[in-house]
């Protein structure tokens, strides 16, 4: 199955900066909650990540890129609006997509 290039403009990859990690204790497999702001002409949206081999502390403050434009998606009744990238690795499990550099929350990836 292939994408329309229609469909993929409804997507957008944007940068944004997790502000808050949380416990999903009534998820299925171990996950966090995280609030990722995204600068002022986006705010702030939530989501559901499978990233608990990572500390608490050490998602805090961390650049990550997101997928927007999906609908929101429920996990176990939790709202979640942004898919968190992350590439998988045999050995280290998902590790996250972050900019080389620190930019500024809401830029494009493009």
């Amino acid at each position: 199955m292939n994408a329309t290039w229609e469909e993929f403009e409804w997507l957008r990859l944007t940068v944004g900066v997790i502000t808050e990690v949380e416990d999903f204790a009534e998820a299925r497999v171990p996950a966090y909650k995280l609030t990722i702001d995204f600068g002022p002409e986006i705010g702030t949206k939530r989501s559901s990540a499978q990233l608990t081999h990572y500390g608490k502390q050490d998602l805090l403050g961390r650049q990550v890129v997101c997928v927007l434009g999906f609908g929101r998606k429920r996990i176990a009744g939790f709202p979640s609006e942004v898919l968190v990238l992350g590439a998988y690795s045999a050995e280290h499990g998902v590790v996250l997509v972050r900019p080389n550099r620190d930019v500024e929350p809401g830029s494009a990836i493009g």
